[in-house]
């Protein structure tokens, strides 16, 4: 008997994550999306993965681009993560970006983040999983991150 899809959502999301947004594209054809499912996978070579919805409009721009950033995101860019969270077109108006190596945005006040050109793509169930290869990266320090957990934005305690 499968497991209950609703009780995996509701077991798992008791797993309180860092929030990222994923872009990728250049010029008008600019996307993005909001995710969690987001890990490091190893230091040599340095791969990050990031686990996408079969039906995510942003799974084929990852994939015909070869390259993506992960932005980390603080606690004052919970908008910027609710923006990026819904379906349609990605509205880029309003926020600071820059590019490093492959030419992905890369959305300014970020915590962090990493510049990957694209490894691998693997099936996952209802996902993807794109493995990317680190090509650049930054972190500042003394921000908060933006944090999820039980289907709401959180903050660390002080």
């Amino acid at each position: 008997m499968p497991f209950d899809p609703k009780l995996q959502r509701k077991i798992m999301g008791h797993f309180a994550t860092g929030v990222t947004v994923v872009t990728t594209g250049e010029g008008a054809a600019r996307t993005g999306l909001t995710a969690n499912a987001v890990t490091s996978l190893s230091l040599d070579p340095p791969l990050v993965l990031v686990a996408v919805d079969n039906r995510s409009a942003s799974r084929d721009d990852l994939k015909s681009n070869k390259s993506f950033a992960i932005n980390l995101l603080t606690l004052e860019q919970e908008e910027v993560s609710k923006r990026f969270a819904t379906p349609g077109p990605k509205d880029f108006s309003g926020i600071g970006w820059k590019t490093a190596i492959t030419g992905a945005p890369i959305l300014e006040g970020c915590l962090g983040w990493v510049d990957c050109k694209l490894h691998e793509v693997l099936p996952g169930g209802d996902h993807e999983i794109f493995i990317g290869e680190i090509v650049a990266g930054e972190c500042q320090e003394g921000a908060a991150p933006l944090l999820y957990f039980a289907g709401k934005y959180r903050r660390f305690a002080e």
